[in-house]
């Protein structure tokens, strides 16, 4: 394989940066016959750790190094299955810590780093690593200097580096499939939306849903800028694709980028690319997420994670569309829909100067308010039956919950939303295996424990099989449960419940559940 191909992805460039930065090493690649490969051709591959680099220069020493690496090598090459880091000793021992690239289940060499120590080395190994080295390289000198520059690293930073390096491999795994699906025979475009059901997949019928849905009818066809908020698992970026998929751009490219996943240099140089040469490691030109999305739609998820220097780089873009590459003089123009969304409160940070009032009311033109699924209880079981729908596997009887099952989904305040729903529904059927009907005990633990806390029966589930009356039974004595468990504390209640006090006190007086004063809250 042409290994050389690789030095330019983004996460290569970065992580060899990291693992010098941060421990004085290289990311290295022996093929599968153990030959070592570097990834600047022309240069020799020597390690910087002084020792290593001595013995391989030596004839034996490199004879060594090479039976150490292919001492890996056999452990990757005898166990197919084992594809995570694996450290192991070399003949001076330090530690190599590798990791195996298997492409269509073929072994075709390893990632390492080597040249590490676990511990600080006391003075009797030091004095044999000195005395080892000196075997072959008898000029060696200045050991007790270069000795001090051996990178130590603990077991939690070992199990950084192994992440990193499995990182690595699958940044290269991925660009192959990428490369892959590219030399296919591009498929046919898939054929237009049609105007009868243009939001298939955004699931609801509660007054809420329907509020969204018609707003989106009408800002999709627009290009004004968009700010969905919502609280994480509402379904932002599927929003964000109706937007797309049903606006004027729909034929042009579609782009997503969360804002939390990279620091700032990596995020800067992911929205706007590089030229070559903007930092170590650019060896040409990398268009930005910006450039590839010209003439589509950009999708900024969590904007609110953006720091200060980015922010005013974002806005630049949005008011003269107009953006500067890492490193770059000339500036390059894009005519591009930005839809940014965030969990986040951004009139509150913009108060505490945490993001630019002038970005704000920029992005702020049209905005969506994604309600949790707390909010929108109408909905459950139109999702429900839609989910189980779309996990059902073959050979599975499963047609739904017991009627015992859906007040339970009914009560709970679901914090992660539509995702933690999918996901519940998704265990369901697979501990349900062959049932009919999914029972209440299936139900996980979390949930069960936070609708019914202690020893709350099932009794009130059982009392009606009208899914309100159930609710209502349900309802009733969960509060009064906690009433007794606050001692009356309402304040304290609602917020166990997540529902505001206000609202509590009518439930109350509606379950003709009140004392009287609240001695409890007085004291409080």
């Amino acid at each position: 394989m042409d290994f050389e191909k690789y030095q330019n992805l983004p996460t290569i460039i970065m992580l060899r940066e990291v693992i010098r930065k941060w421990w004085q090493a290289d990311l290295t690649f022996a093929d599968k016959h153990g030959v070592v490969q570097t990834w600047q051709s022309g240069e020799p591959p020597l390690p910087p750790n002084d020792f290593c680099r001595l013995s391989v220069l030596a004839p034996e020493g490199e004879r060594r190094c090479s039976e150490s690496l292919r001492s890996l090598q056999q452990k990757f090459k005898g166990n197919k299955r084992l594809r995570q880091a694996l450290a192991q000793d070399c003949h001076l021992n330090f530690t190599l810590v590798g990791v195996p690239l298997y492409l269509d289940a073929e072994y075709e060499g390893m990632l390492f780093v080597q040249g590490l120590i676990r511990h600080p080395l006391e003075d009797h190994s030091a004095q044999v690593l000195k005395a080892q080295l000196r075997e072959l390289v008898p000029v060696a000198s200045d050991l007790d200097r270069a000795l001090a520059r051996v990178p130590v690293l603990d077991a939690a930073e070992m199990g950084k580096l192994s992440d990193l390096l499995e990182l690595a491999i699958s940044e290269i795994l991925r660009h192959e499939e990428v490369t892959t699906r590219r030399e296919e025979p591009p498929a046919a475009p898939p054929p237009p939306p049609t105007e009868s059901d243009p939001f298939d997949k955004l699931i609801g019928r509660s007054g809420p849903m329907l509020e969204i849905l018609k707003l989106i009818e009408k800002v999709a066809q627009s290009h004004s800028t968009v700010l969905i908020n919502g609280e994480s698992g509402t379904g932002k970026e599927l929003v964000a694709r109706a937007l797309h998929h049903h606006g004027l751009r729909r034929d042009r490219p579609f782009v997503v980028q969360n804002c939390s996943a990279f620091n700032d240099n990596l995020l800067e140089s992911a929205l706007f690319g590089h030229t070559r040469g903007a930092f170590t490691g650019a060896t040409r030109d990398k268009k930005g997420l910006f450039e590839v999305a010209d003439g589509g739609t950009f999708f900024l998820d969590e904007v609110g994670d953006m720091s200060p220097a980015l922010q005013v780089k974002l806005l630049r873009v949005l008011q003269e569309g107009t953006f500067l590459p890492v490193g770059g003089t000339h500036p390059k123009e894009v005519d591009v829909r930005v839809i940014a969304a965030t969990h986040k409160d951004l009139g509150e940070m913009v108060k505490r100067g945490e993001f630019r009032e002038d970005l704000y009311y920029r992005i702020n033109v049209i905005r969506l308010h994604l309600p949790p699924l707390r909010e929108r209880r109408e909905d459950l079981p139109v999702l429900i039956e839609h989910f189980l729908r779309k996990h059902h596997r073959e050979g599975q009887r499963a047609r739904g919950l017991e009627p015992e099952a859906l007040p339970l989904f009914s009560a709970y305040h679901w914090p992660g939303n539509i995702r933690e729903l999918e996901n519940e529904i998704e265990r369901l059927l697979v501990l349900g295996g062959d049932r009919e009907w999914l029972p209440a005990e299936l139900i996980s633990p979390r949930i069960r424990d936070a609708v019914m806390p202690g020893e709350l029966s099932m009794s009130a589930l059982r009392a009606t099989g009208k899914l309100p009356e159930a609710v209502e039974a349900l309802e009733r004595e969960m509060i009064q449960r906690g009433l007794a468990r606050t001692q009356h504390n309402k304040s304290r209640l609602a917020r166990e419940l997540g529902i505001s006090r206000s609202n509590l006190i009518l439930k109350i007086a509606r379950y003709g559940l009140d004392r009287g004063p609240d001695e409890a809250e007085e004291k409080d």
